[in-house]
C-alpha cells in the first residue's frame, strides 16, 4: 500500500525544492498586502505608504529566508538531502 502524505510534508517538501519561489511568493504578497492595508489610511502620503510596505515586506522576507535556512538545517541533519544527491554523484570505484 502507498503511504499517503500529509498536507504539511507536501508543502515542506515544495518548500525544499522551490526555496526562492517560496520567498519571492511571501515577498510579493507581503508587499501587496502591506500596500492594500496603508491605502485603507487617509492621513499619510502615499510615499509613507510605500516606505511602509516595503519595510513589512523586508521584515516578512527576512523571516522566510529564517524558515528557508530552518528547512535546509533539518533537511542537513535527518539526511534526506544526501539521499535526494546520492544517486546524482559519481561513485569511485
Amino acid at each position: 500500500m502507498v503511504d499517503a502524505k500529509t498536507k504539511a510534508e507536501s508543502i515542506r517538501e515544495w518548500v525544499v525544492e522551490h526555496k526562492l519561489r517560496a520567498v519571492g511568493c511571501l515577498w510579493l504578497g507581503g508587499i501587496t498586502g502591506s500596500i492594500a492595508y496603508n491605502w485603507s489610511k487617509p492621513n499619510m502620503k502615499p510615499s509613507v505608504k510605500i516606505i511602509h510596505a516595503r519595510l513589512h515586506a523586508q521584515a516578512l522576507t527576512l523571516a522566510a529566508l529564517a524558515g528557508a535556512a530552518l528547512v535546509e538545517y533539518y533537511d542537513h541533519n535527518s539526511g534526506a538531502k544526501a539521499d535526494r544527491y546520492a544517486e546524482l554523484v559519481p561513485h569511485k570505484d
